[in-house]
């Protein structure tokens, strides 16, 4: 008698619930962890909201729209990190339930619900997915932007234009690799018939308008800036090194997706006796056009943004893990054909699991259990909600008026900059990143600079020191890690500029 489990029959009988189901638990997930964690933003998101807070339409870290949505987010919660990883979350689930509608569009409700299982065991969608920024911000716009692609190429709906339109030019405003992503989407119609034939209307030419203006202002900044440079190219000498750059950026891909290579290895038939008795989840044929297109835009993304990073020496492949792998797991269920047997099912289910879970497993070693293996901090330990209150109080104690700017050490800065009050920051050692203030400005407002103590003076660094002449240090403040462990405490040298014109 053959067994079949509740959930190979749900996927059967309802998809749309699966996909629901596991994609709010992951967002669970990633909203609980951090709050009980974290004591600090992850990753940049404290940068991102300080350069949110003046809604600049455009600053050296890239387009807007990520930065102003941040802020808003934040300001809904009552100046809380919280609204900003429910922010994250609805992004990263809105980016799996476009993939979901893409997949259905392609292999039907039933396998689309197996390329949304083995996309999640992506890393891009774990822990670095809290990170909010440009690079998440850009996912689900640009799994909606291949979902209208698909129904305008393939599937020939004229009235996906304008949604089209409307995500092309938020996709500008969102990320610096937005003109590559586009070019790949204009290039893939140009290259096949059908493609061609959606592009030979007035359609494209309204889309155009739209997308124009939506991205204007953007482009308006960028020349008044002088900021359309293109990266320079590597020289003969630092070819090597760029290349091995690339390899690594590559090597990381390969890694992010290594629980998707592990499923489809364990439902192999190595691992079965007989495939008859294995359940089969099953899907009309496939279009060749549909194949083309998942295969295009998951390995062009892939190889395209990491061969770009590598050759401009970029930290990260151009648009992020996220976009760059946000196909895979419907490429290798494209792949694997009309029937998919699902062999070995609750070791399936086990090793699904635990790709989900393990990012989570890692932040929990590494914020309750590295501090007492290493003396290396912990970004997300740091006590950012009383460094940020010590500092905004003592300021108004001292002058009577609330902290209106911060300077110094920038990872400290930035945490202080999320103090209630909002003070602005200014990042003193490249004013030209912080517009909004400058020293002069900073002098006559008044602020706080801080730095990390070296002794029990608080005596400021050099540098620190010939920005801001006639510094008089205050007692270095000590703070307490959330996990003390080998580390000392948090000592922080600090003084205060009474503003001249209050």
């Amino acid at each position: 008698m053959r067994f079949t489990s509740l959930v190979v029959e749900l996927i059967r009988a309802r998809p749309r619930l699966v996909v629901w189901l596991v994609l709010l638990f992951q967002a669970a997930i990633w909203l609980i962890l951090p709050l009980v964690l974290y004591r600090s933003p992850p990753g940049d998101v404290a940068t991102v909201l300080a350069f949110g807070r003046e809604f600049q339409v455009g600053t050296d870290l890239g387009p807007p729209l990520a930065f102003w949505v941040a802020d808003i987010a934040f300001r809904a919660a009552g100046n809380h990190i919280f609204g900003v990883y429910v922010l994250a979350q609805i992004c990263n689930v809105g980016a799996l339930w476009a993939l979901y509608l893409l997949a259905r569009a392609v292999v039907g409700g039933q396998q689309a619900v197996l390329a949304v299982l083995l996309t999640m065991t992506v890393t891009a969608f774990g822990s670095s997915g809290v990170e909010f920024g440009p690079l998440v911000a850009a996912r689900p716009i640009w799994a909606m932007l291949l979902l209208h692609s698909w129904q305008l190429i393939g599937q020939n709906r004229r009235n996906a234009w304008f949604a089209w339109s409307i995500e092309a030019g938020l996709l500008l405003l969102t990320t610096s690799a937005a003109p590559v992503l586009l070019l790949l989407v204009v290039g893939f119609a140009l290259a096949t018939p059908r493609g061609r034939r959606t592009l030979m209307s007035f359609d494209p030419l309204y889309a155009l308008l739209v997308i124009a203006v939506l991205a204007l202002p953007y482009v308006v900044w960028q020349v008044r800036a002088n900021a359309l440079v293109w990266p320079q190219w590597p020289s003969i000498d630092d070819l090597s090194a760029r290349a091995t750059h690339w390899g690594g950026l590559l090597g990381g891909l390969l890694l992010a997706m290594s629980a998707i290579v592990l499923l489809v290895i364990l439902n192999s038939r190595w691992f079965s006796r007989a495939s008859e008795e294995a359940p089969i989840i099953y899907r009309p044929p496939v279009d060749p056009l549909a194949r083309q297109f998942v295969y295009c835009f998951a390995i062009a993304p892939a190889l395209g943004g990491s061969l770009i990073a590598g050759i401009f020496n970029f930290d990260h492949v151009t648009g992020g893990a996220g976009i760059a792998l946000l196909l895979w797991g419907l490429a290798v269920i494209v792949a694997t054909g009309d029937l998919v047997h699902l062999r070995r099912q609750r070791l399936l289910r086990a090793v699904w699991a635990f790709a989900i879970l393990a990012p989570a497993l890692v932040a929990i070693g590494s914020t309750l259990f590295l501090p007492w293996t290493s003396a290396a901090e912990v970004p997300t330990s740091l006590p950012a909600t009383a460094v940020a209150s010590f500092f905004g109080d003592s300021f108004q104690r001292r002058t009577g008026h609330r902290l209106r700017a911060v300077a110094g050490d920038p990872r400290l800065a930035t945490l202080i900059s999320l103090d209630r009050g909002r003070p602005h920051l200014l990042l003193d050692a490249t004013p030209e990143r912080t517009p909004w203030l400058n020293t002069a400005k900073f002098a006559e407002t008044g602020g706080v600079v801080v730095w990390r103590a070296s002794d029990t003076v608080g005596t400021p660094p050099p540098d620190i020191a010939k920005r801001f002449p006639g510094l008089v240090p205050e007692v270095p403040r000590a703070f307490e890690w959330y996990v003390s462990g080998r580390q000392p405490l948090l000592r922080i040298g600090w003084a205060i500029v009474r503003p001249k014109n209050p």
